[in-house]
């Protein structure tokens, strides 16, 4: 395993060669080698020290890629250059970096984004996000890991971030064999991570954040969200910090109620409808969403619009059944509270659910006494989440605006 401190690779390059027709997707530009497509017969994958580099063949010899390999892993080769000239090292990091940078830059007039999104920027195994001066990085597999010192390194030159947080807690890297942890390995930690987002700002606490702490990825589509809910009474569900429901309440919603299971999240939702004078238009309540909507529903509850963003309910291809399953019946429950004509937003960030999947997922909640649904408007992650075209998975969010009618 890579040291825990991270450093670039030094150590020989294996060749490791795929079995027979296994060649086809990595020359159609996918990043991702499972392990039982390699010929471990010809070039065995035990022993090799995991986040070792390796140069990738076809069964007949042909080259393929340079890759960083983790023989403990199913995903046990991830392509990083398909130049034979041109290995993946330091440099070739800094130089993906930068150009990940001056995307986001001459896209976004301030300093809130997403500035590496993984495959997204043919850096397999790395995120990181930007929140002004403050930069957070998740690294995610060995082979990336080997590079900790040189990826901190780099963030502060390209944005003289003064501080930088590697926030190594994702399960993910139990797949690896890694260790979680998170460490500020620049300045302190600051008591909170402040966003600028469609003209509100923000402020997540440090210790609450989840994953690399903001969701940037539907920036655009609670932009979108605006034009909908002027005068509107609007339910928001698993509303985290508060970003829909404030985006509509700045819109003009007449009336917000924002609910949430984390009392944290909840506290921090309340505090940034403050920050933004939102207070006598949002509320945000601790709750089990589920429990909350069913509570309502006893209540006679009715809204104008409901925002349904929960978290991945589809982890991995097996949960899918199951996941399908807990989306139709939020889906179904939430619908059962919108008025006549009223709005739903319904977002999925299951990497296994497309965008098909997600719409059967709320047909199939439409109340009985209802026609159905109309879709106004479908989204996807935002442009700082780029999709590598070759790589399905890297387009995970996916969403619709509909009228029920």
């Amino acid at each position: 395993m890579p040291d825990s401190q991270g450093s670039s690779p030094s150590q020989s390059v294996t060749r490791l060669r795929l079995k027979k027709r296994e060649e086809r997707r990595v020359e159609a530009g996918h990043l991702w080698v499972f392990s039982n497509e390699i010929d471990t017969s010809s070039t065995p994958l035990k022993n090799i020290e995991p986040g070792s580099p390796a140069i990738l063949e076809s069964s007949s010899g042909k080259f393929l890629g340079h890759a960083y390999v983790n023989p403990a892993s199913l995903i046990c080769c991830r392509v990083v250059s398909t130049d034979k000239t041109r290995a993946f090292n330091a440099t070739v990091l800094r130089e993906r970096l930068r150009t990940a940078l001056e995307q986001r830059t001459g896209f976004y007039s301030e300093p809130y984004y997403r500035w590496v999104h993984g495959e997204g920027d043919f850096l397999p195994g790395l995120v990181i996000d930007r929140y002004g001066d403050t930069v957070i990085a998740q690294i995610t597999t060995a082979g990336m890991e080997a590079y900790r010192n040189d990826i901190v390194d780099a963030i502060v030159k390209l944005s003289d971030a003064k501080h930088v947080c590697l926030r190594n807690d994702s399960a993910m890297r139990d797949l690896e064999g890694l260790t979680r942890y998170r460490e500020w390995v620049v300045g302190d930690a600051p008591d909170a991570l402040r966003i600028v987002e469609n003209g509100l700002s923000f402020e997540v606490p440090t210790e609450l954040g989840q994953k690399t702490g903001w969701f940037y990825d539907h920036r655009d589509s609670r932009r979108n969200l605006r034009a909908w809910v002027k005068d509107k009474q609007v339910l928001d569900l698993y509303c985290y910090a508060g970003a829909f429901g404030l985006n509509a309440a700045a819109a003009g919603a007449s009336d917000v109620l924002a609910i949430d299971a984390s009392e944290s999240a909840v506290a921090a939702a309340n505090a940034n409808a403050a920050l933004n004078g939102l207070s006598k238009t949002f509320k945000a309540e601790q709750a089990d969403v589920v429990e909350k909507l069913r509570q309502l529903f006893t209540e006679s509850a009715q809204f104008d619009a409901i925002v349904l963003d929960p978290p991945a309910f589809i982890k991995r291809k097996k949960d899918r059944d199951a996941g399908l399953r807990h989306y139709a019946l939020n889906n179904r429950l939430a619908m059962k509270l919108l008025r006549p004509g009223g709005l739903l937003l319904s977002a999925s960030c299951s990497q296994a659910l497309d965008l098909h999947a997600l719409q059967q997922a709320v047909r199939q909640g439409i109340p009985k006494a209802r026609q159905g649904i109309q879709i106004l408007q479908t989204f996807q992650q935002a442009p700082d989440h780029p999709v590598n075209v070759s790589m399905p998975e890297s387009l995970y969010l996916k969403g619709i605006i509909a009228r029920l009618v």
